[in-house]
């Protein structure tokens, strides 16, 4: 037949197990925070931010330089991969 043992340091057997569980949670709520949502510019923006025509940008695109992205008839571009798609010389 199983043992059973009651515990009566319930407010220090509490406080043990909280020590013990805050480094996870800690660990945890930094893992699941939300992330920034990702900037999304327009043909525009980007041939402003690049100071480069319409029309390079979109020959950019074509090659394959910079990727594009389509919602309906639109067309963005992600700041991030904007910013990484620039080499340093």
């Amino acid at each position: 037949m199983p043992q059973v043992q009651l515990i009566q340091e319930t407010d220090s057997f509490i406080n043990e197990i909280l020590e013990k569980l805050e480094p996870t949670l800690k660990q945890l709520t930094e893992t699941l925070k939300p992330k920034e949502p990702e900037e999304l510019l327009t043909r525009k923006e980007t041939a402003q931010l690049l100071k480069i025509n319409l029309s390079t940008l979109n020959r950019w695109s074509k090659k394959g330089k910079i990727k594009r992205y389509c919602i309906e008839n639109k067309i963005y571009y992600k700041r991030s991969e904007i910013e990484a798609s620039l080499t340093q010389v």
